[in-house]
């Protein structure tokens, strides 16, 4: 096999990463935007002692998965790596990610029969309720918004998205139209020069209140009244504001937030759980297959009322407000000081009273609540980032003796990691479900229950 020639493949499996994989002359070679069980001619770019990339040239036989993307920008935007697979292929790919993570790192040897399936989408388009949409200029200098092209900070010009809110193209257009119609400039990364940076949307997609928020280089927006009366025009408008970030930085948002018209938040709900948003918060956006995840968690937690609950990485409590109304008392955990202000505002709004949320490190605050302050806990609950849960965090966890561990997931890999290190300290996992929360993308949610196997539970979900 040879750098820059052309060869047939077939291509047998995806990677974690979307990638479809085949072998030319026993080597693995993994080509981008192609489909398991489709033959190929491709391109090798990349050549390596045990592997190969290619360039996909054509389809020579498609496989029965491939279907046509919906949207023409599909292949360059770094946005939707799977839109060319049938949803149904892509959801028996993610449930299988999931699977094999927990067998092959977690030594879970019956993880098929322990992960019940995957929950998808009826609907799995227009879900998103949050964008961040770069703004540049093209080489003839034409205003461009959109997404950037995968591994790189090239913005694809993208009107119209369909994993977005629909009335983001609205947004979009008015945005655009205003930056030319008053020569507004757009920021370059190269030279930390120029205004607008990005535009950010929220959409409550129970409200239907709607925030815009341009992020610049700046602290003034020329001309901001002309664009404020521009938007309030859009039915469901709710918060018009700036974010400052004048940061030579890959970080989207700056810490200073200026309300131009409306307010300073939008709100929405999950389930009978209201929310305050505001540009920095941190909501999950995908409110339809959240609700369901959570529903799941608030099953496996099993709560009866007289239960004290830990949620540990709780955020801006989402997950604490849905067991707070079934639990005798929930404390939560966050490292962020905004999501822990957010959390109890959001507790008040609800006249939820029987919270209490720390700012700090699970692996500080824990210990220090659990040993210095006799805060123990009948149930715990894990909503950890990708790298997933501390190992001090979980050293303490199994020192309080829950009944129970809900485990909320991101990555799959880390989540098996965790399953593995519980399971050798007196934890069983019982089941799970995956959560397909970002349809097209190669990400998957996970939520597990483990046991502890040193007591008798009183409460099992049946498989």
């Amino acid at each position: 096999m040879n750098k820059n020639e052309t060869y047939e493949i077939t291509i047998e499996d995806f990677t974690k990463d979307g990638e479809g994989v085949g072998h030319i002359e026993g080597m693995a070679v993994f080509v981008k935007d192609t489909v398991p069980g489709d033959v190929a001619v491709i391109k090798i770019i990349k050549l390596k002692k045990n592997y190969a990339y290619g360039r996909l040239m054509e389809v020579i036989t498609p496989s029965r998965y491939r279907v046509e993307p919906v949207c023409d920008k599909a292949r360059q935007c770094g946005g939707c790596i799977f839109q060319h697979v049938s949803y149904e292929r892509q959801l028996e790919f993610k449930l299988k990610h999931v699977r094999d993570c927990l067998k092959r790192i977690g030594g879970i040897e019956n993880a098929d029969e322990l992960i019940t399936g995957i929950c998808g989408m009826d609907e799995p388009y227009h879900y998103r309720n949050k964008a961040q949409f770069p703004v540049g200029r093209d080489k003839e200098g034409k205003v461009i918004t959109g997404f950037y092209a995968g591994h790189s900070h090239n913005i694809i010009d993208t009107e119209k998205c369909f994993i977005q809110a629909k009335v983001n193209e609205e947004i979009l257009a008015c945005v655009r139209k205003y930056i030319e119609d008053y020569n507004i400039t757009t920021y370059s990364e190269e030279e930390h020069k120029g205004l607008v940076r990005h535009v950010l949307t929220r959409v409550g997609f129970t409200t239907g209140e709607i925030m815009v928020c341009l992020v610049i280089n700046g602290k003034k927006l020329p001309h901001s009244e002309v664009l404020v009366e521009r938007l309030k025009g859009i039915e469901g408008m709710t918060s018009i504001c700036l974010n400052v970030n004048t940061e030579k930085t890959n970080k989207i948002l700056g810490n200073e937030c200026i309300t131009l018209w409306g307010e300073d938040y939008i709100t929405d709900y999950l389930g009978d759980v209201k929310f305050r948003i505001s540009p920095l918060s941190f909501y999950q956006v995908n409110p339809v297959q959240t609700e369901k995840l959570y529903g799941k968690a608030l099953e496996y937690a099993g709560l009866t009322g007289s239960e004290t609950v830990w949620d540990v990485y709780c955020g801006i409590g989402t997950i604490s407000l849905f067991l707070a109304k079934k639990a005798k008392h929930v404390h939560g955990v966050e490292i962020v000081p905004e999501a822990i202000e957010d959390a109890e505002l959001n507790s008040s709004i609800n006249d939820i009273t029987n919270t209490t949320f720390y700012v700090g490190k699970a692996e500080e605050v824990l210990p220090r609540e659990y040993e210095k302050n006799g805060i123990h806990a009948d149930v715990i609950v894990v909503d950890p980032p990708r790298k997933g849960c501390d190992i001090k965090a979980l050293e303490t966890i199994i020192k309080m003796e829950p009944k129970r561990i809900v485990y909320v997931s991101c990555d799959p890999a880390t989540l098996a990691r965790d399953v593995k290190w519980l399971s050798e300290n007196g934890y069983e996992l019982k089941c799970g479900e995956a959560y397909d929360q970002f349809c097209f993308s190669g990400h998957v949610e996970t939520v597990v229950q483990l046991v502890n196997i040193g007591v008798k539970p009183d409460y099992t979900v049946r498989l």
